[in-house]
């Protein structure tokens, strides 16, 4: 599954989006797939946090972090809950921390970047709603799939 996402793009052409961002592998895992379940925050992970800590059941959870990158959404506690919870992955729009430790968990991460401070926990957030990064729509339910080419999703499962 290490490059799978070209194959899934030429084989699927009119059913995938690819999400035009360049992303950075932080997590022990560089290919993953699943379901999606959507945060969105600014500068604020409580929503992250409780998220990963419920069970994952392979899902992949995409944070929308409003573009900020001088608050980690991520760092190696959430990540291991993460991990402890069986999800597939996470993708962030914004930064991690700790990442050498992330490194070395068995789980997906894409993230734009790294940044050392912790966010703020206000509680704030919201939960599986419609996020759009770079133009794409993505939508809690749908399917996305990761490896070092980058970021697609899919309405529908896809296979090659």
């Amino acid at each position: 599954m290490d490059d799978k996402l070209p194959d899934l793009c030429d084989q699927h052409p009119d059913a995938v989006q690819w999400v035009p961002m360049q992303w950075y592998d932080y997590g022990g895992k560089r290919a993953f797939e699943g379901r999606m379940r959507t945060v969105r925050c600014d500068r604020d992970n409580s929503k992250v946090k409780a998220l990963l800590a419920s069970p994952g059941d392979g899902h992949v959870l995409v944070v929308d972090g409003s573009g900020a990158m001088d608050r980690a959404l991520l760092g190696d506690m959430i990540g291991l809950s993460a991990v402890d919870n069986h999800w597939a992955g996470v993708v962030i729009a914004g930064p991690v921390r700790d990442a050498a430790t992330l490194s070395t968990l068995p789980l997906g991460i894409k993230a734009m970047g790294v940044c050392p401070i912790k966010t703020h926990k206000r509680d704030q957030g919201e939960v599986d709603v419609a996020i759009t990064l770079e133009g794409v729509t993505l939508t809690a339910g749908d399917y996305l799939y990761a490896d070092q080419n980058g970021v697609v999703v899919s309405a529908n499962p896809l296979s090659t």
